[in-house]
């Protein structure tokens, strides 16, 4: 089988072409792929694929094998991914499980491209004690704290990723605000089970969640995570409170190597 392996802000990926329907994902050999001793390794493995009403449709997996809806720095790689086996050109319609999505191709430089993706509009925010409830595709958890540096991403992330408080789980992101629209982000991972590198619909949340505290009139943010930089930017509905539209997450995206296994 071959296999294409990206990265977006240090956040990995394996990527295959499956408009033929060749690969079996169960959850087993899904996990073995991305087993980084024994496999190939990643955070998630993604299979683009045929669909009636866009360009293509994502499917996503994380490490552990298990599904999930949507993968903000993942959309950027299948973007670059299906640019590469010639889907498209400049402007891309793709399908998730959180729905339609919209990507834009902005430049390129070798093996890296730089993106932005349209994110699934935000429809209700849940303002809890110390912790904001955000679903921007995926369920999001965010914590603001004082230093990043300060807080161990994996024991903490790991309290709050199975918290009571969100039944199915969630990812956790600490976020820590360095000025009016900077932000730094660490995340821990619902599915990788830890922390990692980037996290793109993290950082959407973090950002909204920043807009909401603040009420600054903040529409476009840049997020510094371990992994990298990326940016956000959105607008607001103004006739429904607390909804947020027209969402946009860009940054690069990195063909690594190609292979057989």
């Amino acid at each position: 089988m071959k296999f294409f392996k990206y990265q977006a802000l240090g956040n990995d990926f394996i990527l295959i072409d499956n408009r033929k329907n060749v690969f079996d994902a169960k959850p087993e050999y899904v996990s073995f792929l991305c087993n980084r001793r024994f496999g190939i390794g990643a955070d998630g493995l993604m299979l683009v694929e045929n669909c009636d009403d866009a360009d293509f449709k994502m499917q996503f997996f994380n490490s552990d094998g298990s599904a999930a809806t949507m993968c903000g720095n993942g959309s950027r790689c299948i973007v670059a991914f299906a640019r590469k086996l010639g889907i498209f050109k400049d402007k891309v319609i793709f399908t998730s499980g959180a729905g339609k999505h919209s990507g834009i191709v902005l430049s390129e430089n070798e093996n890296t491209l730089e993106i932005k993706v349209k994110i699934t509009d935000v429809n209700q925010i849940v303002c809890g004690n110390g912790y904001y409830f955000i679903n921007t595709g995926v369920p999001h958890c965010v914590i603001f704290t004082d230093s990043i540096n300060d807080v161990d991403i994996n024991v903490e992330g790991k309290k709050w990723r199975h918290s009571p408080l969100f039944p199915e789980g969630a990812n956790v992101n600490f976020v820590e605000i360095c000025d009016n629209n900077r932000l730094k982000l660490a995340t821990f991972e619902r599915g990788v089970e830890g922390e990692t590198l980037a996290c793109g619909t993290g950082a959407t949340a973090a950002a909204i969640a920043v807009s909401d505290k603040l009420q600054n009139g903040v529409k476009s943010y840049e997020i510094e995570a371990k992994g990298g930089e990326m940016k956000i930017s959105f607008d607001t509905d103004k006739k429904q409170k607390k909804s947020f539209v027209n969402i946009w997450l860009q940054g690069a995206a990195t063909l690594v190597f190609e292979g057989i296994i």
